[in-house]
């Protein structure tokens, strides 16, 4: 064999061998739901972020793992002494996928269409406080308040806060341009959606170059579709039962964590007789959340009794004053003057929704009230109990973070007004002291549970599973996001 022969042999061999050990760069998450569109700030549902947060989309800042506050497309901000202004540096060098500049004209446009009379952001109170946005230059804004708040950073990690471009913002339901580090690249309905690494990104590259979302609502079929390697990881796994199959299995690793999800049994407080107190805590102490949690959850779950995660320091366990208790329950109805009671329920497609108003449906047969049960399609759902408000009960978990602040919102859709509850919220707005920051959560959480606004249920766990060598992905979600930022494949 020739000098130049054997070198090139041994330079193809050399090749042969690293491409074998390369590291993978693509990957497929399996989710539950389909989001109705990609637009996360025109839409409520939760897969909609599931998709898009951090990775096609950014805000001025983020959520990191941990629910803290990160910088986003602000490198940096300040805040006036009286509380009333906010100042945000911007990264320079930002384009959207498009080619388009980001600046902070940017910035006044994605704020003031958010917070717009005739807005469909689901969220909108994130952004009442706002007065205006003054661009100073390009890379600077001035975001100016109607009240002191120190919530805004907080407030604008929410993915209904992202940034858009005037361009294409009426195109991003269904072909999403954002500044992240992947673009959207199809959308096949039905069945996933594919995004791949932006080159042009301003920031840390990622180490992925394509990720597939799959849409596998039913459990068996997303357990069938980890074991046979058509999905790579599925985060928020539908069928928690087979969680210690996972662990047992040497190709999988379980990751169990925890979410921001209250899951509740919401009532429609406008509608008779659920507009009765009375009503609503008898069906509260109907409720047995330890049998919801074992036969919905298979075990996972952390009972509650508001509005709150039990996570975070400022949770009051308030689970006894509504404890499970079917003789109170009965009285409650007769002091109530209720007989033979027959609600609607309606429940979304998420396993713990359609299991557990199986047994829900149980327990409240067994103290005189029988349901009428409805399946519905998430977009069903968004469009006949979040929109229309035509339900009487229905299952959800609310995954966005720190979310209480809903209850003081007349129009939303279960429809609680009180009006002391709403001045503790509007004083929390502003409150920057600790303690009595403390203290307002605490009196918001025990209004609300001794209001029964809805019956609570417990905190949605994280049960996800991952192909071993696949790293990066967050074991808690403290919003509602598959972050791909961080992920890869271990060489």
């Amino acid at each position: 064999m020739s000098f130049r022969r054997h070198t090139l042999f041994w330079a193809l061999l050399a090749a042969g061998v690293s491409s074998a050990f390369a590291a993978r760069t693509d990957v497929t998450i399996g989710m539950v739901l389909e989001p109705p569109n990609l637009d996360p700030t025109g839409g409520a549902a939760a897969a909609i972020d599931e998709v898009v947060y951090a990775n096609v989309f950014e805000g001025l800042t983020r959520f990191g793992p941990d629910g803290s506050v990160l910088p986003g497309l602000a490198e940096s901000w300040t805040v006036s002494d009286d509380g009333m202004t906010y100042t945000f540096a911007l990264h320079s060098g930002v384009a959207f996928h498009d080619g388009e500049a980001f600046t902070a004209d940017d910035v006044a446009f994605s704020l003031d269409r958010a917070r717009a009379d005739d807005s469909t952001n689901a969220q909108k109170a994130l952004f009442a406080n706002i007065d205006t946005v003054e661009v100073i230059d390009d890379t600077t804004v001035n975001i100016h308040l109607l009240e002191p708040s120190g919530n805004l950073p907080f407030n604008l990690a929410w993915g209904d806060a992202v940034m858009v471009d005037a361009a294409s913002a009426d195109s991003l339901a269904t072909a999403p341009v954002g500044t992240g580090p992947f673009r959207f690249e199809r959308w096949v309905q039905g069945d996933r959606v594919e995004i791949v690494r932006n080159d042009n990104y301003w920031g840390e590259p990622v180490a992925l170059e394509k990720a597939s979302f799959r849409f596998i609502s039913e459990p068996t079929a997303a357990f069938s579709a980890m074991m046979a390697g058509d999905v790579d990881a599925f985060p928020n796994f539908p069928a928690p039962e087979n969680i210690p199959q996972f662990e047992a299995d040497p190709r999988f690793n379980a990751i169990v964590g925890s979410t921001e999800g209250e899951t509740i049994l919401a009532m429609n407080n406008a509608s008779p007789p659920l507009d009765n107190v009375l009503v609503r805590r008898a069906i509260a102490h109907a409720i047995d959340r330890s049998a919801i949690i074992d036969g919905a959850m298979f075990g996972f779950g952390t009972p509650i009794g508001t509005h709150f995660a039990p996570h975070h320091p400022d949770y009051v366990d308030l689970t006894e004053d509504s404890a499970f208790d079917p003789e109170a329950a009965k009285a409650l109805l007769e002091e109530a003057g209720v007989e033979e009671l027959t609600l609607s329920l309606k429940l979304p497609p998420p396993s713990y929704a359609r299991r557990g108003g199986e047994i829900i449906a149980s327990q409240l047969r067994e103290v005189g009230i029988n349901t009428d049960i409805e399946n519905l399609e998430w977009a069903q759902w968004l469009e006949q109990v979040f929109k229309g408000k035509d339900f009487d009960l229905t299952i959800v978990s609310h995954t966005e973070p720190m979310d209480i602040g809903i209850y003081a919102r007349p129009d939303y859709y279960f429809q609680y007004d009180n009006p002391v509850f709403q001045a503790i919220i509007e004083k929390l707005a502003t409150e920057t002291d600790a303690a009595d920051r403390s203290t307002l959560l605490n009196a918001a959480q025990e209004m609300i549970a001794g209001d029964q606004v809805n019956a609570y249920l417990f905190q949605l766990a994280k049960t996800g599973v991952a192909s071993v060598g696949l790293t990066g992905l967050w074991a808690n979600s403290p919003t509602q996001a598959n972050d791909l930022t961080g992920v890869s494949w271990e060489e």
